[in-house]
This record gives C-alpha cells, structure tokens and sequence, in this order.
C-alpha cells in the first residue's frame, strides 16, 4: 500500500521535479505536451502523471483549489522524494495592464490565507526560489513570450474578494490573485524544495472581467492558447533545471 494517504504514492514512483496545476483536468493538458506519459494514481482530486519532455522525467500532479489541498500536495510529494514543484495555473489580474490571456510569473505571493500561518507567521516571505524564478523567465524570453514578472496575493476567499481588497491589492502593486501560490512558496521553503509558479490570466478584478465572463470566440487572440503557452514555458523550464 502506497504510504502517501492523499496522493496514494511510495518512493520511487514520482520524479524529482513536479508541475503541479489546480485542475486535475490541466494534467492531461501538460501530458499532451510531452513525448511520452502514463497515469501513476488518481485519488479525489489529486491526479498524478508521469511523464518526459525533451529527454527530461517528471511528475505532474494536481493541487485542487486552495491552499489546503495544495499544502497536503506539497508534504506528500516532498515525502516521496520530489525537490522541485512549478505551479502552472490560472489568475485574476489586479493592474489595468494585465489583460486575459497575459502570463504572470510570481516572484512571491501575499498570504491572504490561512493555510501557510498554521506553518509560520505571516510576517515570513511566501517567495519562489531564484533559479526556478529565472528558469521560468528565461523560457518565456526564449520563446518570445512577454510575461509580468512580480508580486501576486493567493486569497481563500473566492466570492468574497470585495471592492475594498481590490482597491488596496491594486494599490500595493500586486499582479494577480489566485489561491495556491503562498502555501506552495511557503511549505517548498521549509521543506528544502524548490518552487515556482507561472499562472495565465483569466479576468481582471478591477476591469471587472471575472472568469468566465467571455466565450472563448469573444476572447483576444493571446488569450485562446495562453494555458497551452504557459505549459509550454513551464515545461521547457522543467527541462532548463
């Protein structure tokens, strides 16, 4: 019996470098991006692949949503030998200039959520490594993707994220808003991992697009790919490591 509760994985059955979208369904997405996969376990909503791209082995997990289930993601994936996670997932823009379909690498993530202070106080930075930040960049740049490149803030509270919160997210200068980013910094920092994250925008808070909102006939040409890019940046990341 796998020693992993949630992810019903042992030692040895993942690799040591892991992308890990929210949506299970997103795990067959990067899959499809590789030259070669095949599916390890699949337990509530955590759904674990393996796969190689470009000669490189690695795991692909889903989180869920919310830093919970991605923090038991994290422990047990670092339980079984993992040393690097990349969240690839999907955010709200918080600046006028982050538009559907624009990418945001994190280069940390304010932890409007509870899961990360049961670790550590909130006074503690939720920040992705320097290589995994870089290697995530310089993919981008290679590929000639324009990416933002800064703060995000990761919420609990999806339909409860009020004109008031907008306004002073907005105002600190943070990118995005998503749901997973600071428990996956926090917990890869104290877990000796490495971690880094790459989210496509799918709305923007204070343009009042929320997700959803647009077909995907009524949306920009940058936005009708832009998860299949962001897979795209995350993998030749995960072969850059």
């Amino acid at each position: 019996m796998a020693n992993q509760p949630h992810l019903l994985v042992d030692e040895g059955d993942v690799h040591e470098i892991a992308l890990i979208p929210g949506n299970p369904d997103r795990v067959d997405r990067i899959a499809d991006h590789c030259d070669e996969s095949e599916l390890v376990a699949e337990n509530r909503e955590y759904r674990i692949v393996n796969a190689t791209y470009d000669g490189v082995d690695l795991t692909i997990c889903s989180t869920g949503i919310g830093c919970p289930s991605a923090a038991i993601a994290i422990e047990e994936l670092h339980n079984v030998g993992v040393e690097t996670v990349i969240r690839v997932g999907t955010c709200g823009g918080l600046q006028t200039d982050v538009e559907i379909g624009d990418m945001v690498v994190a280069t940390g993530s304010a932890k409007e959520e509870g899961t990360s202070k049961r670790y550590e106080s909130e006074t503690y930075p939720a920040v992705p490594d320097y290589g995994t930040l870089t290697a995530l960049v310089e993919a981008a740049q290679s590929r000639g993707e324009q990416v933002h490149v800064g703060p995000i803030v990761s919420d609990d509270a999806f339909y409860n994220e009020s004109d008031e919160y907008v306004a002073d997210w907005e105002e600190a200068g943070l990118l995005a808003i998503e749901m997973e980013a600071s428990a996956v910094f926090s917990l890869a920092r104290r877990r000796g991992m490495n971690a880094g994250a790459i989210c496509t925008a799918d709305g923007n808070l204070v343009a009042g697009t929320q997700k959803g909102a647009d077909s995907e006939d009524e949306l920009p040409e940058k936005a009708r790919n832009n998860v299949g890019r962001a897979i795209d940046i995350a993998l030749d990341a995960v072969a850059s490591l």
